[in-house]
């Protein structure tokens, strides 16, 4: 069964909203396993006992809270990260079929973004919202311009209101109100005021809640359409969950640099991958304990002079490398490179995966896998492509690694390898071949090598949806499709963007991820038999996280 969600938020975070909290859970708990959750919530607050005691599906207060209100303040984006988690920990350990989640509450310390925050927490949770409007001190006027307000803030951070909650009402206001909300374009609803905090407050909510609202209607409500958005947090926390599905194993090279072993000891501790940590086991576990890391012990460590594993790596090494000549000696030498020795416990079958670059170049890192994981059968080269996370949904671009100005045949097969990675992370792909021309509209020699790429995608792929040439606006907007690629499915959706070239293709994501905040993961290497993956030097430890985990998937 799939999970019904819900978020109550308000623009004041008071006067009313846990009377719709409450009326809520009670409403769902008739007819789901129900729980609930506050994504951040003090410790000292009370009426998420209330909530917890409402709902049935066995959550305790600890699994049903996130962070704390302070962490929500100064620290955003990683108490997301957090909340995300907490969330789907929370849903795993109760089996719920409906959760719902409740916004922060009002606090003396005022953060103007906490609304914003409350949406984009919702967006994260790919959870619609139910909005929690006081009508005390209002008019009619004013109430609908905030309920408008409030509906564009939670638009803009990809999830959508299913319903109004008007709160505070005296009988004289009810009707009034109603017609100013005439034309929300959602139900409706008119609740009297109830203090919640006084001896009974939660009978008298309860009352007040089922005499106004029927619990039949906010049913109905939830069952409207709705998208859920992949916000960048959401799409993390689910690189995780799919890693841990399937458990795979991942060597990681650089074990002298903290930043790894502090993403190691994350994965580790939630066992999301095996890991094989290249170094001397004594001495990263001594950094570990001084960076008070817990869960390295879990890894394997393997150090590069063990001759145990070294004989036979260089006698595989000599093997794969006897056209270039290769010697013992020149081997053993070649090994003593983190990257090499990496690489061919991958080829040796002691790891699905590699992932290294957070000190060594990219050409360090992609040299030994081309040496001698090599390409994948019917493949020919190799392309760097990055999953851009946007406000609300994911998109593959590339090439913007490795091929420096890829011919037509060449152009073709990065679109099809990419329109693969996409599939591998759950995007139905829709590529779209970009270039200064839109389905004719310009000439030129390179037009003429995009079309041309684009013919023989279609020659391979039949099935793929594919549009090309295209500039980048027709490809991303369909308003701009509408004018540009006019009748054509593709335009204005496209999710695979393939550049024309490594120029176009790397100043277009590093363009994309810097001007937009969008969140860049990879690059993800295509077309070699082991997944092998490039790290940024200037990685940081999620980044780092995320790369393995999506290195897991492409070994599974």
């Amino acid at each position: 069964m799939s999970l019904t969600s819900v978020t109550i938020i308000s623009p004041e975070a008071a006067n009313g909203r846990n009377v719709v909290a409450l009326g809520v859970v009670n409403a769902l708990a008739t007819a789901k396993k129900t729980g609930v959750f506050r994504p951040a919530v003090c410790k000292k607050d009370t009426f998420t006992d209330v909530l917890v005691d409402a709902a049935n599906a066995g959550l305790t207060r600890e699994q049903s809270v996130g962070v704390c209100p302070k962490r929500a303040r100064e620290d955003k984006a990683g108490a997301r990260a957090d909340i995300v988690a907490a969330y789907h920990e929370a849903v795993a350990a109760s089996g719920a079929e409906a959760m719902v989640i409740v916004g922060t509450d009002k606090s003396a310390v005022n953060d103007p973004a906490a609304f914003a925050f409350n949406a984009d927490v919702a967006a994260d949770l790919a959870s619609p919202v139910f909005l929690a409007v006081c009508t005390i001190d209002r008019t009619p006027e004013q109430l609908a311009a905030t309920v408008k307000a409030a509906t564009a803030s939670v638009e803009a951070a990809g999830t959508k209101v299913l319903g109004v909650f008007v709160t505070g009402a005296e009988d004289e206001q009810v009707a009034p109100d109603k017609e100013a909300l005439s034309e929300a374009g959602v139900p409706v609803w008119v609740l009297p005021k109830v203090d919640v905090t006084a001896e009974g407050g939660a009978e008298a909510a309860a009352e007040a809640f089922v005499e106004n609202v029927p619990a039949e209607e906010v049913l109905n409500a939830l069952d409207a359409d709705f998208v859920a958005p992949v916000t960048p947090y959401a799409f993390q926390y689910s690189l995780l969950g799919k890693a841990k599905a399937d458990k795979k194993t991942i060597v990681l090279p650089e074990g002298e640099e903290d930043r790894i072993i502090k993403a190691a000891d994350y994965l580790l501790a939630r066992d999301i991958v095996n890991l094989i940590i290249v170094g001397k086991k004594d001495e990263i576990l001594a950094r570990g304990k001084e960076l008070g890391l817990e869960n390295l012990d879990k890894a394997t460590f393997q150090a590069k002079d063990d001759e145990e594993v070294l004989a036979p790596m260089v006698a595989k090494l000599c093997e794969l490398r006897a056209k270039k000549g290769m010697t013992e000696e020149q081997a053993r030498k070649q090994l003593t490179d983190s990257s090499y020795f990496g690489t061919m416990l991958v080829v040796l079958g002691k790891a699905d995966g590699l992932v290294s670059g957070s000190i060594n170049s990219t050409a360090n890192t992609v040299r030994p896998a081309l040496q001698v994981i090599k390409t994948k059968p019917g493949q020919k080269l190799v392309s760097g492509a990055f999953l851009m996370c946007f406000k609300d949904h994911v998109a593959v671009f590339a090439d913007c690694a490795i091929n420096l100005n890829p011919n037509a045949e060449q152009l073709a097969e990065i679109a099809i390898q990419s329109a693969e990675t996409a599939k591998a992370f759950g995007i139905d792909p829709k590529v779209g071949m970009l270039s200064y021309s839109t389905l004719g509209s310009g000439k030129g020699p390179d037009v003429d090598l995009v079309e041309e790429a684009t013919s023989i995608v279609k020659e391979k792929d039949p099935e793929l949806a594919v549009v090309g040439s295209i500039q980048f606006d027709a490809a991303w907007s369909p308003t701009v499709a509408a004018t540009k690629a006019k009748g054509n499915d593709v335009a204005g959706h496209v999710n695979v963007f393939v550049f024309p070239d490594l120029c176009a293709g790397n100043i277009g994501y590093k363009a994309v991820q810097r001007s937009s905040g969008a969140v860049a993961v990879g690059p993800v290497l295509q077309g070699l038999n082991k997944p092998v993956n490039d790290l940024s030097r200037g990685a940081l430890v999620q980044d780092i996280i995320n790369t393995v985990a999506l290195t897991a998937i492409e070994a599974q």
